[in-house]
């Protein structure tokens, strides 16, 4: 940077400097220093240069909110644990009660010391709270692993009428991994038989004062929830009596609906997120922040949801984000957080700040691109216009790796989601369901949207859809559906979703069955039944065995022995008097069968006898068709006389 340049900076800074607060005083000297002594230095030598300065000025004392991840299986109760503490009720505006994205909640250490009262607190010196409540079910992994990797330590809720479940497993898999401490919330203790409400007391204490047949069926189902933990490899007691925080992991017995335990799982949890995570909550001033969801919002257009982990963000900062078609630098326009205890995710009036510090969930909006931006990658700040390049770089090498995951078909259905952390669950689960997707969207579904998934209709009308999840649909959109014939599948819990494509998807294999039933040729071989021949000549009526295959009314019939004479086409069964459908191997049967096709009709006794075996007339388009709409009407013998059958035709 020239010398120039670094003038003006300084004259800027100068002038502002008597209007803005301490603290962005602060961050102004900084950017000045950084401004003035790094000049020789390259763009990112300085970027790291301030770094190290950050990191070296950092306050001990000054310690950042730490961040907890809410993991576990679908309906253990991660939500109402959390809406006990906020005095929320997020669980049931949820879709079927289930979390579908991931949610931030801000929690100031007033209220954990106004919810502790009745406990021993230590000295707290956090701040407070931030808590990541992420979904339970497997199509959710991404989001699960996206929470656990920004978080420093874990809540794992188990629920104790069930022990460990499969997705418990795997969020104990993941905060292995990860190497994060954690401790276990063991929901459900007011299910246990008579369990009476005690909240404002020490949970250990409560439990004391239970009915003995009440603290047996505890003791029972809690030593089952230890055994299954040790056979993951794992130490854990019961945080009560728990000799070495350290070798075993805490279990607190919890109920989300009552409250008993929960002041007890917020004071271990500030207790030991202060032992163990000491150094790691001290607060500097690098940005550390990762997008957690990307929304449409009325009034805000498209506003991304941002984890903020260190340092700051302030109103008018140029930010680097990672987007679908590359990374991107925009200035935000506004930084928001939800009021305090409030969910990000649910809909309610903001608060707008000039600067905000970590730890805290936030909203921004900025001037562009904002749509196009990806879930679960960091977050850049760019002190100067010129380390946007830099940065940019940086952030479309980390999101080359993401990238990989989203590959679209060149033939599949049109996807879209209401957050891209939904749209890439919803993906996944596709994936795992072998359903191939042509195109993916965010936000509401528009006309060009219908438009994009309407390309399909000329390669397979299967994927002429569009599957869209939690999302609202324009009238036009579905105008426009409405007369190309589109289909649009809309839902806001992901196997709803997956239940109606499978369902057209099926009706639509039924129809095109229906469509093909007259060019399908089941394979049959028969034998003449010579005491029961009842008409000779057009009709030829006679009574037949099925040697082996599936006979069935519609099959042309001829006779290899004679030059593969064509008989004509079966039109009637009928077995004791009464028309059937179909006969299987083994079944005597009277059939009709009528020339159909023009050549002159065949007579039994001149043109074949009893001594001649029947077999259907099958060819190349036949077998095809069987293959694609009834192979679920074939049988392992059945295919193995069509190989016998492709020989006999020499059908290649």
């Amino acid at each position: 940077i020239n010398a120039e340049y670094g003038e003006e900076e300084e004259e800027e800074e100068e002038e502002e400097s008597e209007d803005e607060e301490e603290d962005e005083e602060e961050d102004d000297e900084d950017s000045y220093d950084s401004a003035s002594s790094d000049e020789e230095l390259s763009y990112r030598d300085r970027i790291t240069a301030r770094a190290v300065r950050a990191d070296r000025t950092k306050d001990p004392n000054v310690l950042r909110a730490p961040i907890f991840c809410v993991l576990g299986h679908v309906d253990t109760g991660k939500t109402t644990i959390l809406d006990k503490l906020r005095r929320t009720n997020v669980q049931e505006g949820e879709a079927g009660g289930i979390t579908q994205q991931i949610g931030a909640t801000n929690v100031p250490i007033e209220n954990i010391i106004k919810e502790c009262s009745h406990l021993d607190l230590p000295e707290l010196r956090i701040p407070g709270m931030l808590i990541i409540d992420t979904p339970g079910h497997e199509s959710f992994s991404n989001l699960r692993s996206r929470g656990s990797s920004l978080c420093d330590m874990a809540i794992l809720v188990v629920d104790i009428m069930h022990g460990l479940e499969q997705q418990t497993i795997e969020s104990i898999n993941l905060l292995k991994k990860r190497r994060t401490p954690f401790v276990i919330a063991l929901n459900k203790i007011d299910r246990l038989y008579e369990w009476k409400i005690m909240n404002k007391v020490p949970v250990e204490e409560a439990i004391k004062k239970q009915k003995k047949i009440t603290r047996d069926e505890f003791e029972d189902r809690s030593k089952q929830a230890l055994l299954q933990i040790a056979e993951n490899g794992l130490n854990a007691r019961l945080f009560y009596d728990n000799p070495d925080f350290k070798t075993y992991i805490s279990v607190v017995p919890v109920s989300g609906i009552s409250g008993d335990g929960m002041a007890d799982l917020l004071t271990l949890a500030c207790e030991l997120s202060q032992k163990m995570l000491g150094p790691q909550l001290v607060y500097k001033n690098v940005l550390e922040a990762m997008v957690m969801e990307v929304k449409a919002i009325h009034g805000l257009g498209t506003t991304v949801d941002i984890i903020l982990r260190n340092g700051q963000i302030k109103e008018g900062d140029q930010v680097v984000l990672s987007g679908i078609e590359g990374a991107f630098a925009t200035t935000v326009r506004a930084v928001l957080t939800p009021h305090p205890m409030k969910e990000m995710r649910v809909k309610n009036n903001y608060i707008q700040h000039k600067v905000v510090k970590a730890a805290q969930g936030i909203k921004i909006c900025a001037r562009d691109n904002m749509d196009k931006t990806l879930a679960g990658m960091p977050v850049y700040v760019a002190k100067y216009p010129e380390e946007s390049e830099i940065l940019i770089a940086d952030a479309n090498k980390a999101l080359k790796e993401e990238l990989k995951s989203i590959k679209l078909a060149p033939e599949g259905v049109y996807v879209q989601a209401s957050t891209l952390g939904s749209l890439e669950a919803l993906l996944q689960f596709l994936k795992d369901s072998k359903i191939k997707y042509s195109g993916v969207s965010i936000g509401p579904v528009h006309k060009k949207d219908v438009m994009k998934a309407s390309v399909m209709l000329q390669h397979d009308k299967e994927f002429a859809c569009l599957l869209a999840f939690d999302v609202k649909v324009e009238r036009d959109a579905q105008e426009t559906a409405d007369s190309l014939g589109v289909r649009i599948f809309t839902a806001d819990i992901i196997y709803h979703l997956f239940d109606q494509f499978m369902g057209y998807k099926d009706e639509l294999k039924q129809r095109r069955k229906e469509e093909n039933r007259n060019s399908a040729v089941f394979p049959c071989r028969l034998r003449i039944i010579p005491t029961c021949i009842f008409n000779t000549r057009d009709p030829i009526v006679m009574g037949v065995t099925v040697i082996n295959g599936i006979l069935k009314p519609g099959t042309p019939i001829c006779v290899p022995s004679k030059e593969f004479v064509y008989l004509g086409v079966i039109t009637s069964l009928e077995m004791n008097n009464k028309q059937i459908e179909s006969a299987t191997t083994g079944l005597d049967v009277c059939i009709k069968i009528e020339n159909i096709g023009g050549d002159a009709p065949k007579l039994y006794g001149r043109h074949f006898d009893e001594n001649d075996v029947l077999v259907s007339k099958i060819t190349r388009e036949s077998i095809d068709i069987l293959k694609e709409f009834f192979r679920d009407d074939m049988t392992k013998e059945n295919w193995k006389l069509i190989v016998e059958l492709k020989k006999l035709f020499e059908i290649m």
